[in-house]
């Protein structure tokens, strides 16, 4: 199911990874379920930062939602969202 949405993701997510490159870090697509919930893996400097909970979900999610309506949740497997 990945393989379908890939490019669009990884497009989606080019859209912020500057950001997240630019405090040391970037993301990395782990799997897409089923059920349509990304998951993806905060590398870097984001893996430890204490606001990667809000950059996730302001940042990532919004990107990832926004290019592709189809996902239901984006979930970081190395970071607890709150």
């Amino acid at each position: 199911m990945l393989e379908q949405y890939k490019d669009q993701i990884e497009s989606a997510l080019d859209t912020i990874r500057p950001y997240l490159e630019a405090d040391g870090g970037n993301v990395k697509v782990i799997g897409l379920t089923e059920d349509m919930v990304l998951q993806l893996e905060l590398t870097g400097a984001c893996s430890s930062c204490p606001m990667s909970t809000m950059t996730f979900k302001a940042g990532v999610e919004e990107a990832i939602k926004k290019a592709i309506p189809e996902i239901n949740k984006v979930e970081a497997v190395n970071v607890e969202v709150a």
